[in-house]
Order: structure tokens, then sequence, then C-alpha cells
């Protein structure tokens, strides 16, 4: 018996290295699945926003991260729809006031139809700003434009492609 217990503690032993994956720091706070979320002011409907997986941490930055990806659908406070955003990871850095996303993004202006294809896209939200510092693609009807960089207010009101190398016709039969 003793020998038994010997060597179940001998097998026991961890090694330090391979347990730090699980310090407190690295795992979230809370995890959610299939996330609806509402954002309104007044009671009125400025944002749907669903995503499959939600992770908040509050070491070492409080943040809260969508790995899976996000689908947002943006109002005008009178339920109806203005835009939509979608893109396969997004993080937002809460004492920065940062939201990045990334992967895929694509913005579509359902008042007039215009889609931008990005890499990915900063809201600054202190500064209400939006921008990409990485090449797009807009498509407004038929005509496709490619740029550097891309900036707007964060109602996108006023939205700016820079460093445009053309703008394509593009007829689909």
């Amino acid at each position: 018996m003793t020998l038994f217990l010997a060597c179940c503690l001998a097998a026991c032993g961890n090694d330090i290295e391979k347990t730090r994956i699980f310090e407190s720091h690295t795992l979230p706070d809370s995890t959610i699945t299939n996330a609806h979320i509402r954002r309104s002011e007044n009671g009125r409907l400025q944002l749907l926003m669903t995503a499959p997986l939600v992770r908040q941490y509050s070491n070492p930055e409080s943040k809260t991260e969508y790995p899976k990806g996000v689908h947002m659908r943006f109002f005008d406070g009178y339920n109806n729809p203005t835009g939509k955003l979608t893109a396969r990871y997004a993080v937002q850095y809460d004492k920065r006031q940062i939201t990045m996303v990334r992967d895929s993004v694509v913005i579509i202006d359902l008042r007039n139809g215009d889609t931008i294809y990005l890499q990915d896209l900063t809201w600054n939200q202190a500064e209400h700003r939006v921008f990409s510092d990485k090449p797009l693609r807009s498509k407004n009807g038929d005509r496709i434009t490619l740029g550097d960089r891309f900036e707007s207010d964060d109602e996108f009101r006023e939205p700016r492609i820079f460093h445009q190398r053309g703008t394509l016709e593009w007829k689909e039969e």
C-alpha cells in the first residue's frame, strides 16, 4: 500500500509552465453563446447585434471579444434599418473606447445600397471616427472603386476613400 501511494504522489507532479495556460488573466470572466444584443437610446432602437460567441475579460485589460464574428444591424431610431456590418472577428476595449473588427468586414448602407469590403475597421468612440488603413473595395450600383484607406464619422454620413485607383463599371448579367 505504501508503495502504491508513493507511486501515485510521484505521478502527480505538475510542470509549472504547463499550468500557466490556466492563469486567471488568460481566462474570460464570462462567456456567452448565441448572443443577441440591443442598444437603444431613449427607448429607440439603434443597434441589433448577434454573435455566436462572446468572451468578456477584466485582466489584463477590460475587453469584450467576439472570436466567431459579429453581425450588426443599425437603425435610425424609428425601427427603420439603415445599415449592416459583418465581420469574422471583433474586439472592444472598454477603457480605450476602441472597437476593432477584422477578417472579411462588409458594410452595407441600406439607404442607397452602397457596400464596402474591408480587411479591418477600427471605431474610435471618443473621436466619433471609423477608419481603416488597409486596401478596400467599394461597390455603388454597377461601379466598383478601389482604395488604400477608409475614414468616416461613426454615423457613416461622410465616408471617404483615400488614394482611389479607379472606378470600374460592373454589369451583371
